[in-house]
């Protein structure tokens, strides 16, 4: 299944020239990230509370296809790729209509809190992740 986000550019997203600037989609990217955990039952906060654990960003590479604009309306849509022991991979697109803006492809690591220690993740989580895995592509 996969999530999607929606979201508006707003002036303190974008640069001189009224287009998106390109760090911002990374935090585009965090929030669909967020709420896709949120939506499926498993937030991150309840995962350190419960668990003592987080998710923090390993790896990540982004591919910009278009800009975005001032006041554009975009959805970002939230697939896993992949899901390992105490990783997961996820595909993010950045879109405005039909139109894919940017590609996120990002590796998590599931740490321990209080070392960065690597830990498996949580059953309750690779369940739910697993579930934003069933669609091949966005």
């Amino acid at each position: 299944m996969t999530h999607f986000y929606h979201l508006r550019v707003y002036y303190e997203d974008t640069d001189a020239g009224g287009v998106v600037y390109h760090a911002n989609y990374l935090r585009f990217a965090e929030r669909a990230r967020t709420e896709a955990l949120r939506d499926a039952g498993v937030p991150h906060a309840e995962m350190a509370e419960q668990h003592g654990l987080i998710f923090m960003v390993r790896r990540t590479n982004l591919d910009y296809l278009a800009p975005a604009r001032l006041d554009d309306a975009l959805v970002v849509a939230t697939r896993c790729a992949s899901l390992g022991a105490a990783t997961v991979e996820l595909e993010q697109i950045v879109q405005s209509g039909d139109r894919a803006l940017v590609v996120c492809k990002l590796q998590l690591a599931c740490l321990r809190a209080s070392d960065f220690r690597p830990q498996r993740i949580p059953q309750r989580w690779r369940d739910a992740l697993g579930k934003m895995m069933a669609q091949s592509a966005i």
